[in-house]
């Protein structure tokens, strides 16, 4: 007896083929998906179980345990405007006896409407019915304005609790770690706010450009992009006070509150465009969109008072790196105790792709019979505790998905606060200048900002 239905449609696109099949495989094999759950694969084109995985594994890159997943995956041909096609796949599903049934929208957002119309009228969901999940991936919306609507349009149909919000950088181990490095370490938590921190950088770099992404990336750019989910979140679990609980309403209420106190300003914003993106294929050829964009704001809280949070993202750059950079205050002693010696400021960093892990930088006595000071990186290597495969995001996000847990998922007032922000900025922004190298950016925000970008 199935006991959970997870239908993803759009099973013949990008994210299937390169994040929900292997993450569906990997659960598999650590036995974490039984033979209770089924996986439909839901898509337009006419193709059977057997012929759509032949077609998958000439799209997915990673080997895959195929066997297991013929035992799980049932692949589904639907006509998302067709009403007979939902009263079909709610009889699949055997909705009169009630198994969880989960609906994952990996489709463009304009199907969105579409298919939540049809498993709204189809019954396959019903509002207070806790068995009934859907799930939708960024973006939700280009602006405030078209967030509201596409939200109005989902509560017609859906309770807030049957929504789950995907922003797969929550289901980065070490983004969940940011947590765990808050408030299961008194070092940090007894230190974390104005009077022993300096700065802290929210910093997601990458070395290619906008690749086959560009009918989405041109309407979008790096600012609503990346700054608007994926940076905010990770500054929010960064600047949240201790929650009430540790439950996911108590986690996603201290996000909230971080938000509602954050103030980008306004007059210190570099946005550039890699010098080659016009040439990029769907890319208008008098496109102003920003591919990097650097940004500082402040939390108007009593533990944030005075302390910058710079944002930092971007694609053609030095380097490909997601983290999180804490730069501590100056030593209060150091020049009456140690005059003259080169002692460095600690920093911490948590670095969340793609080497995860964590490093603080200390100062040490040399070794030997001198009495020189020197800095040392302390270094923790995430990854490296993981025999095999880790997990992935996405493992983590279908299986809270299945679980009923909404901590890494966002919740519409999140939302809603994160793109009013962004709104103001992006009404800010001036033209984007060309950029070539890295250099070019760090040269310009010096002689902008009178500082060094990181």
């Amino acid at each position: 007896m199935i006991c959970a239905y997870l239908a993803v449609f759009g099973a013949t696109g990008n994210l299937m083929y390169k994040k929900l099949l292997p993450a569906i495989a990997n659960l598999k094999k650590h036995n974490l998906l039984g033979p209770d759950v089924k996986i439909l694969a839901v898509a337009r084109s006419p193709h059977t179980t057997a012929s759509y995985l032949e077609l998958a594994k000439t799209q997915v890159k990673e080997p895959l345990d195929w066997k297991q997943l013929e035992e799980t995956v049932e692949y589904v041909q639907m006509d998302f405007f067709s009403g007979a096609s939902y009263e079909a796949l709610a009889e699949r599903m055997e909705i009169a006896r009630k198994p969880l049934r989960i609906f994952y929208l990996a489709v463009a957002p304009e199907l969105f409407p579409v298919v939540a119309r049809g498993v709204s009228e189809s019954k396959l969901i019903q509002k207070n019915d806790p068995t009934g999940r859907i799930v939708f991936e960024k973006p939700f919306g280009e602006d405030l304005a078209s967030a509201k609507a596409i939200n109005a349009l989902l509560w017609q149909y859906f309770d807030e609790s049957q929504i789950f919000r995907v922003d797969h950088y929550l289901g980065k181990e070490m983004v969940q770690n940011l947590l765990v490095m808050r408030f299961a370490n008194r070092l940090f938590e007894n230190n974390w706010n104005h009077l022993a921190i300096e700065k802290v950088t929210i910093l997601a770099k990458e070395t290619e450009g906008v690749m086959n992404r560009g009918n989405y990336y041109d309407g979008v750019g790096a600012t609503k992009d990346m700054v608007q989910s994926h940076l905010m979140q990770m500054a929010a679990l960064v600047a949240m006070e201790v929650p009430a609980t540790f439950d996911d309403a108590g986690i996603r209420d201290g996000k909230v509150a971080v938000l509602k106190h954050l103030r980008f300003e306004t007059n210190r914003i570099l946005s550039g465009q890699y010098k080659g993106y016009l040439e990029e294929k769907n890319i208008a050829p008098d496109s102003a969109t920003e591919t990097f964009v650097a940004l500082r704001a402040t939390i108007d809280t009593p533990r944030w008072r005075g302390v910058p949070f710079d944002f930092v993202t971007g694609k053609k750059t030095d380097e490909k790196n997601t983290m999180v950079v804490i730069d501590f205050r100056d030593n209060s002693n150091r020049e009456r105790l140690w005059p003259g010696e080169p002692i460095v400021k600690n920093r911490l960093i948590i670095r969340v792709s793609p080497d995860e892990g964590v490093s603080f930088r200390l100062n040490v006595k040399e070794p030997g019979l001198s009495s020189a000071i020197t800095s040392q990186e302390m270094d923790y290597c995430h990854h490296c505790q993981y025999v095999g495969n880790r997990p992935e995001a996405y493992e983590r996000i279908l299986l809270d998905l299945i679980r009923g847990q909404s901590t890494l998922f966002t919740r519409w007032d999140e939302i809603e606060t994160a793109w009013g922000i962004i709104d103001d900025v992006k009404k800010a922004m001036k033209a984007p200048i060309p950029y070539e190298t890295y250099d070019d950016l760090k040269q310009a925000y010096k002689t902008m900002f009178g500082e060094e970008l990181e």
